[in-house]
């Protein structure tokens, strides 16, 4: 385990010291000091407020390292009760569906106090990861239609998917699955001639349709040439 030196700890409390002033998280004095001295920033954390506490009882260490501890008081909140939870919750929601960070809305909750906005922020966070847990998450309510495509697109899908999961299960010679395979194969072959042979009478169909149109009109057009020379012939 590698010893911390009084230089280091004068170090570390200084930094712990800045970061208070500038009214930024203590994790950050904790990740540089880790940085500094080659350390972990946990390792960091847990030396930090364990010396603070061998401090409080050795005032002559305390002078030697020249630690005002007035800057190193550490603040102690209650539990949240269950309903304040929530309330914290929603309010933290409701600001950043709003467009705040989530660091802002807390920090305007704790009203500036930057211990209180992370113990927020920490709380919103556990909270937020246990909602997601529990697969208690909202979705928005979607309201796009399937159109025919799409419905076959997914039924083709699902057939590929069957497909897939069978063959699988027919390379371990399960010979009702292999069976199975098979005859959906066989349905999956009949099902391709069916739509070939729709698609074809489609065509013919159009085909129909296009010369029954050219029909009557021919038959239009010669009714009127017919009454046309009539007319003629009366006319003489």
């Amino acid at each position: 385990m590698k010893i911390w030196e009084n230089e280091e700890v004068k170090s570390l409390f200084f930094e712990v010291e800045q970061c208070k002033k500038q009214q930024k998280a203590l994790k950050n004095a904790f990740i540089i000091h880790a940085k500094k001295f080659n350390r972990k920033p946990n390792s960091v954390r847990n030396y930090y407020y364990h010396e603070v506490d061998n401090l409080l009882n050795d005032k002559a260490r305390t002078q030697t390292l020249g630690v005002n501890l007035q800057e190193h008081q550490k603040t102690h909140f209650d539990a949240f009760e269950k309903e304040s939870e929530e309330e914290l919750f929603e309010k933290i929601e409701s600001l950043v569906k709003n467009g705040k960070s989530v660091r802002c809305a807390c920090l305007s909750l704790s009203g500036g106090d930057l211990n209180l906005m992370t113990r927020y922020q920490n709380k919103y966070q556990n909270m937020k990861r246990k909602i997601q847990r529990n697969n208690i998450i909202p979705f928005r309510k979607n309201t796009h239609t399937l159109s025919d495509e799409d419905i076959n697109s997914l039924f083709m899908g699902l057939v590929r998917l069957i497909k897939r999961s069978a063959l699988e299960e027919v390379n371990s010679k399960n010979p009702v699955l292999e069976k199975a395979f098979l005859d959906l194969n066989k349905k999956d072959r009949e099902l391709c001639a069916l739509k070939s042979e729709f698609e074809e009478l489609k065509k013919q169909n159009a085909d129909l349709i296009a010369r029954l149109n050219r029909s009557k009109k021919q038959a239009l057009f010669a009714k009127l040439d017919k009454n046309s020379g009539s007319n003629v012939e009366k006319s003489i």
